[in-house]
């Protein structure tokens, strides 16, 4: 037997959560189980328990967890794939557990550099923030405004921009403005007119932004500094009459960006282009407190629930 969580019903994690026992999974036709050691937990989990995206009860028990890392127990002959391979699977479903099966298409060796913790938090921002990139086709000549620099998915876009040789500029709270030095970009406030901040900090005008905030102030900023069309945004979707770009992962070239930003991903994190902050591990019997964690107040970092 192994464990795997459920959300019974929406609500309080505390109170809808529950680690149930279920039988020990084998491999189908190109199918991979991976015995989990680490899986990173993110804001859309906290959401679909607390029922923000949609509280249907026909679709209950929830099976959680988007992404996870760990060591192959068991393939399929054909996948490539032996016990004790070092893997990531993304996407995953029911990635809390002690171990998950997965296509072979959403299974991915790891380079020798890269821990399991740090790709377990990695690749569900990661590749939000290359499909970003790569949709204003960042360059060595850009120079590229970034809101939510330091967070989970804005860290990402700000490596990858710097990686690329461009100029950024990131808007960020004070406490985090060290932090966004260290990755290589200006940082600037949220707060206040950010436009003027923005000229103030950089002499070149801004050629693209990318938005992980959403709100207006963000979104107003930009629109003064470059032409609606040079803004992707993954949060202000009611802001679609501005004709900025909206990012939600549906669209085929985004789908195509995200697919193809696995390896160059993993690959820049075992360069040292990219780097993941934990800021907490939990273990599974203890999901809900990370749940908690996350829905409030929290450092900057990924969080991990652990078997």
């Amino acid at each position: 037997m192994t464990r795997r969580l459920l959300a019974t019903g929406y609500g309080e994690p505390a109170t809808v959560l529950s680690l149930v026992d279920v039988d020990a999974a084998s491999p189908g036709d190109g199918e991979v189980v991976v015995s989990i050691e680490a899986a990173g937990l993110n804001p859309f989990d906290v959401k679909r328990v607390h029922g923000a995206m949609g509280a249907d009860p026909a679709k209950l028990p929830l099976v959680l967890g988007g992404e996870a890392a760990g060591a192959v127990r068991v393939a399929a002959d054909g996948t490539g794939f032996a016990p004790g391979d070092r893997v990531v699977v993304y996407p995953a479903t029911g990635a809390f557990a002690d171990e998950i099966v997965a296509p072979v298409t959403n299974v991915h060796r790891l380079p020798d550099a890269v821990t399991t913790e740090t790709a377990a938090g990695l690749l569900l921002a990661g590749v939000t923030a290359y499909d970003t990139i790569a949709t204003v086709d960042v360059g060595a000549d850009d120079v590229v405004l970034i809101h939510g620099g330091s967070g989970a998915v804005g860290s990402v876009a700000t490596s990858l921009a710097v990686a690329r040789g461009a100029t950024v500029i990131a808007t960020a709270s004070p406490a985090n403005h060290e932090y966004l030095r260290g990755l290589g970009a200006t940082p600037i406030g949220h707060d206040g007119d950010i436009a003027a901040s923005v000229r103030a900090a950089v002499d070149a005008p801004v050629s693209a932004v990318i938005d992980t905030v959403g709100n207006d102030a963000a979104i107003d900023a930009s629109l003064q500094l470059v032409p609606a069309d040079r803004i992707v945004s993954i949060a202000a979707f009611g802001r679609a009459d501005d004709g900025i770009v909206l990012l939600d992962g549906s669209s085929e070239a985004s789908r195509a960006h995200r697919r193809d930003a696995v390896r160059p991903l993993l690959d820049a994190v075992a360069d040292g282009r990219i780097a993941v902050d934990i800021a907490a591990t939990y273990p599974l019997t203890e999901a809900a407190a990370a749940f908690d964690a996350l829905a409030g107040p929290h450092p900057r970092g990924k969080y991990l629930i652990v078997p």
